[in-house]
């Protein structure tokens, strides 16, 4: 079943790059094109599309406010990957808040547009190892900032920032060793030979710790990981 796509780009030519790249791909299908944030909402509505390319500077309505209103659709909408020339800590965060499942920079190679356009088609989330990095080190600096504020301040550090979450609890003790991994940045697969088990089990055991934490994709159960020291950062 081919992967159906939505470019959204006010550059035509930028548009018109993507396009060549991604039809290229026997499971790629463009099914439509928008220049504005509008257009891009009017064609998630009507559409039948499994992944949005979503620019991010766009007149009217920004591809981040346009991002935020698709995901927040009752069924969650298509994926959404945020695509810019900007590599700006501003953008990534705002993209990762309004949901999306992706974030690329417009000079990645074809290879890695097709490959993230594949992963969020599938339901995973997808940002480059120093884009995980960078979420990663917000999360712990948060985390640790906020518990050296309140014991500044002479009180008890609130139980997130230095204590697990309750929810973890609910994880079994494969769905924590899965949490693990996801935080060490590992795919599906490469966790599916770490721990011996098969693609299909290692997916359906993300799809419980994203349930059972209340999380939305794959870059959130890596944030929570780390704001609740499941991992720490040098792991590998």
């Amino acid at each position: 079943m081919s992967i159906r796509v939505l470019l959204v780009d006010d550059h035509a030519l930028v548009r018109s790059g993507f396009r060549a790249i991604l039809e290229s791909e026997p499971d790629i299908v463009i099914a439509g094109e928008a220049s504005t944030g509008e257009e891009a909402i009017a064609a998630a509505s009507t559409l039948d599309l499994d992944v949005i390319c979503m620019d991010v500077q766009m007149p009217g309505i920004d591809g981040l406010e346009a991002t935020r209103r698709i995901t927040a659709e009752p069924d969650g909408g298509p994926g959404v990957l945020v695509l810019t020339t900007f590599d700006r800590d501003d953008y990534l965060f705002a993209a990762l808040d309004a949901g999306a499942a992706g974030f690329l920079l417009k000079n990645a190679s074809p290879e890695k547009l097709v490959e993230a356009v594949r992963v969020v088609a599938a339901g995973d989330a997808l940002l480059a190892p120093d884009v995980t990095r960078r979420v990663i080190a917000r999360a712990v600096t948060e985390r640790e900032a906020g518990a050296s504020a309140t014991l500044a301040g002479g009180g008890t550090a609130p139980r997130a920032s230095v204590e697990p979450d309750a929810r973890l609890t609910d994880l079994t003790e494969r769905e924590h060793e899965v949490l693990t991994l996801l935080a060490r940045g590992l795919a599906n697969a490469e966790i599916a030979r770490e721990l011996w088990l098969g693609e299909a089990t290692v997916k359906t055991h993300v799809s419980k710790i994203l349930q059972k934490l209340g999380l939305r994709d794959r870059v959130h159960a890596v944030v929570f990981a780390y704001e609740n020291g499941v991992a720490v950062p040098g792991d590998a």
